[in-house]
Formats: structure tokens, C-alpha cells, sequence
């Protein structure tokens, strides 16, 4: 730059731990530079929101909190929706993702059951708060190391932590009162299943539909299935919010149990495209790749297979 003034950070390189080669957004043209961060803009967004509720839920602004988990959602959906359309998803994005999740769809739902339910038994609150919290975080591991290109996209292994999330704020716009229905002692049961049910759901492997095709349609049909959808949920959302949201949150954990029971008959009516095709045992989750090698049973040639089908 001879004696001309330097640019910030000019000397500064980014350097790989494994030697691959990094390339800095300082070499990008602004365009391309935009479309690297923008879903990771949306990603800090979402982890923005589920800090502002937790803050929020512990001054006893229940609502508050549970409407900045609604933003949350669909700043993690715009995210991925925008990585994908501009073709900037990478390894830095799924790891960003996962943590901003679980910030607003682990830690500030269990701080919304803590604070909100259960107050009359601290330490059932604490117990049920932190099973929130744990099983949210081994969703989120589980799914960054058993990412495969070739699964089913239609489908999550588990209850996805923003479905979960949502069971929870939709639970508290209806209620509005955590003291609500039948009762053990001074522990309104309502409060105490709703931490706990969709937190087990997400470390199953009970297999849930992700419903991309809503949000890329690539039918006519299907773009206009997503516009009847979307025209349903905004009138519903005007008329009444908190019904709305509980209809949509409860029917679609209620969904994968279901669709297990019915696959077979679904099968026969409609055809195998109509339920979830067999899922394959895959690596240790925990083991190293060396130290679990897939058996012969394990091959999909002698038909182990994952029967939960939904």
C-alpha cells in the first residue's frame, strides 16, 4: 500500500488448525460478502431473541418471553431457508445454528418452565427445567454428527427443539396461568407433562416431518397447498393467536405417534411414498468411527432397519 494510509485488520490472516485454506470476507466483493453472512445474521437474530427471553422470563414477563421463542422459530427457519437459497450453508452455519438453538430453543424454554410452572416444588422445577435443557442439547449434538446428505429430508429423527419450543409458548398464551387443570398436591399436572413429554420426544428416534416442501414448493400444487396454509395460519393468527398455536403446536407432536400407528394403512391406500422409508442403523454417536465399525447386521443388505415409521 506504499505510504498510503493501511487499511484496518490488513495484516491479519485466518488460519485453518487442519491446513485446509481459509478464505477471509475481506477478499469477498461486497455482494458475494452479503450472501456468506446473511444467514447468519438471521442465526444471530435468533440467538438475540432467545436471550431477551430468558432476561424477560425471569422478570415474570411470561408473555413477552414466549413471543420473542415465536420470533426465534422463524428466524431459524428463515435462516436455513436463505442459506440454502443462496447456496452459502457450511460446517461454520450448522455449528452456529446449533448453538443459537440451543440458547432459544433449550435454555430459554427451560428458564420459561422454571419460571413460569412449578414454583411450588423448587426442586421438580430445577429437575424438569434441566431435562429440558439436556435433552435439547444431546438433539442438537446428535443431529451435527449424523448429518447425511442421503437421508430422507421430509423427515427429523426426533422432535425437532423448535417444535418442541413451541409446545411450551403455546402452552402459556392458552393457559395464561400455570395453576390450570388437575392437580397433585399444589403441582398443577398440565405444566409438569408439557416440560416433560416434548423434551423425551426430542431425544427419540421416532422420526417427525420436517415440511420443507411447504416452504420450497415445487409443484404448482404444492405452491398452492403452501398459500392455503399460509392464508389459514395469518387469518387464525389475527382471530385468535393462542388457540392457533396450540392447535398447530400439540397436533404436530401428536403427529409422529400417530403416523406410526397408521403407516401400514396408509401404506396400502396411498403407496410406500406415504410413510417414512426405512431408516438404517448408522455409526456410535458416541465412539469413534475406529472403535465402532458397523457390523454385518448393520448393513442395509440383511435389512436392519429403524421400524419406527411415521
Amino acid at each position: 500500500m506504499g505510504l498510503g494510509r493501511r487499511r484496518p485488520f490488513a495484516r491479519w490472516r485466518l488460519i485453518s488448525p487442519t491446513g485446509a485454506e481459509v478464505v477471509s470476507l475481506r477478499q469477498l466483493s461486497n455482494r458475494d460478502r452479503l450472501r456468506v453472512t446473511a444467514p447468519s445474521i438471521f442465526t444471530t437474530g435468533n440467538m438475540a431473541c432467545g436471550f431477551a427471553s430468558v432476561l424477560l422470563a425471569f422478570r415474570q414477563e411470561f408473555g413477552w418471553a414466549a413471543a420473542l421463542l415465536c420470533v426465534s422459530i422463524l428466524l431459524d427457519i428463515a435462516d436455513g431457508f436463505v442459506a440454502r437459497k443462496v447456496g452459502a450453508t457450511s460446517p461454520f452455519g450448522v455449528q452456529l445454528d446449533s448453538m443459537a438453538d440451543l440458547i432459544s430453543f433449550g435454555m430459554a424454554p427451560a428458564v420459561l418452565v422454571h419460571t413460569w410452572a412449578l414454583d411450588s416444588w423448587p426442586v421438580a422445577a430445577w429437575g424438569a427445567a434441566f431435562l429440558w435443557l439436556a435433552c435439547a442439547a444431546f438433539r442438537l449434538a446428535r443431529f451435527n454428527v449424523t448429518v447425511d446428505p442421503m437421508d430422507d429430508k421430509r423427515y427429523f429423527v426426533g422432535l425437532p427443539s423448535p417444535g418442541a419450543a413451541l409446545v411450551m409458548i403455546a402452552t402459556v398464551f392458552a393457559l395464561q396461568r400455570p395453576d390450570i387443570g388437575p392437580r397433585v398436591g399444589p403441582v398443577a399436572l398440565l405444566p409438569a407433562v408439557v416440560a416433560v413429554v416434548p423434551a423425551l420426544l426430542m431425544v427419540t428416534s421416532v422420526r417427525f416431518r420436517s415440511f420443507r416442501n411447504l416452504l420450497v414448493p415445487e409443484t404448482a400444487r404444492a405452491r398452492a397447498g403452501t398459500l392455503l396454509v399460509a392464508v389459514v395460519l395469518v387469518v387464525g393468527m389475527f382471530l385468535a393467536p393462542a388457540h392457533i398455536l396450540l392447535i398447530v403446536a400439540y397436533a404436530y407432536v401428536l403427529s409422529a405417534p400417530l403416523g406410526v400407528l397408521t403407516a401400514p394403512l396408509r401404506e396400502r391406500l396411498f403407496g410406500p411414498e406415504s410413510v417414512a422409508p426405512p431408516r438404517y442403523r448408522s455409526r456410535s454417536v458416541f465412539l469413534p468411527a475406529a472403535e465402532s465399525p458397523l457390523d454385518e447386521d448393520d448393513l442395509p443388505d440383511n435389512g436392519a432397519v429403524d421400524t419406527a415409521t411415521s
